[in-house]
């Protein structure tokens, strides 16, 4: 295990112009920083009346000067490890499988900034956001691995992260790490690809959304003998093989990523799901082509990729969110549900449901909100940083 960075003197001391909104010190909002700090060095933030803000760890070229792990006191590398303990009981005391796929540490909303750990199977996947997380993984996945007895792991420092901070990209795999695995979730087997998969390869934040899905298709197969799915931005396949598992006649995929079209063929194989149809297409002129057709479903999931990346997308995210559901909510049959989502953290469920509100306000008939939904207690929200809930979802009756 390398060396820690967290010096056994008393911290540096990082002077604010205003106390923090949250776990986050921007590098605009710092009055006075002494020089030379590296990169992961544990600081500590005050106010300008000289009242602490907590604990963190430094960065001198990220955007994101110092990210705040501890409040009251100073922290080291024991800390850290009973915080990964801490995060398992706290999955644990929710009843959360924690041998299916599930996320194991979720960033400061389980006090270890900018790092997300997923399980599969037998393998910790590991991302994080900033350089001075590397050394938060290097310190608790050995923790991880003794609580839970996995075997391979994964860290990865993406392209885009490490631009943002004038670093490299960074990907680290154990010793004979797959490259595909097999998972099941609530009954559903799945192929997570852990060599060219999104983010940690599965989008384990939506299993319970996956599960209600289910649940809404046997009802409906109940009540009316049949049920038409229809999963756009399907990715590898989970809302769609969610229903297929739970007696939908009919569903069809959409995705414009070939290799996860591909994957999500397989997994319909692995489930043994003839009913299931996946094409690769843009999802806009697929929907527009499907309406012409007279295609209709009694649901539909409207799953995109985050289209607000940052504040500086923001007018072109919203204006495709607002496209993408405008297209979509005319194939949902009268009396149907439509699934509609968001993972971009910068849009608030407020503002996401009156842009669903403005995109089908020419549908000619209502649509009621049944449930508005997110991710997991695997995916905790710490009261001081809202950004980790980031997964809204609302389901919709025509």
């Amino acid at each position: 295990m390398p060396s820690s960075p967290y010096k056994q003197s008393t911290a540096p001391v990082i002077q604010l112009v205003k106390w923090p909104r949250g776990l986050r010190v921007f590098h605009k909002d710092i009055a006075q920083a002494p020089k030379g700090l590296e990169i992961g060095e544990q600081v500590e933030v005050l106010d300008r009346s000289g009242n602490s803000c907590g604990f963190g760890v430094w960065h001198p070229s990220s955007m994101i000067a110092v990210r705040i792990l501890r409040i009251d006191a100073p922290f080291d590398d024991d800390w850290l490890r009973e915080r990964a303990r801490k995060a398992l009981d706290r999955r644990k005391a929710a009843n959360i499988n924690l041998e299916e796929p599930c996320r194991l540490i979720h960033a400061e909303s389980d006090d270890l900034p900018a790092l997300i750990v997923d399980r599969y199977d037998d393998t910790l996947c590991a991302e994080v956001f900033s350089e001075s997380a590397i050394h938060l993984w290097d310190t608790v996945s050995p923790i991880l691995h003794e609580e839970l007895g996995t075997q391979h792991q994964i860290l990865r420092f993406d392209e885009k992260s490490a631009r943002a901070e004038n670093a490299k990209p960074l990907e680290q795999r154990s010793n004979s790490c797959p490259k595909l695995i097999k998972v099941s979730e609530n009954g559903v087997r799945f192929e997570v690809d852990l060599q060219d998969g999104h983010k940690t390869g599965f989008f384990c934040d939506q299993r319970l959304n996956r599960l209600k899905l289910r649940k809404e298709v046997e009802q409906t197969v109940a009540r009316k003998g049949s049920c038409s799915v229809l999963d756009i931005c399907t990715y590898t396949g989970g809302f769609a093989l969610a229903a297929a598992v739970g007696g939908a006649t009919k569903v069809q995929g959409v995705d414009l990523d070939e290799k996860a079209i591909a994957v999500a063929k397989r997994n319909a194989n692995l489930n043994q799901a003839k009913q299931v149809r996946f094409t690769h297409s843009d999802a806009f002129p697929w929907l527009r082509q499907a309406f012409e057709n007279g295609s209709r479903f009694d649901i539909v999931v409207v799953d995109p990729p985050k289209f607000i990346p940052n504040r500086s997308k923001w007018d072109e995210g919203i204006a495709k969110y607002h496209d993408l559901n405008k297209v979509a909510a005319p194939l949902l049959n009268e009396g149907g549900l439509m699934l509609t989502c968001s993972c971009s953290g910068l849009l608030p469920m407020s503002d996401f449901q009156e842009k669903i509100r403005q995109a089908t306000k020419r549908l000619g008939r209502p649509l009621r909100i049944e449930a508005a939904t997110g991710a997991g207690p695997d995916h905790p929200v710490r009261l001081d940083f809202p950004e980790g809930s980031y997964l809204k979802a609302l389901w919709l009756r025509a």
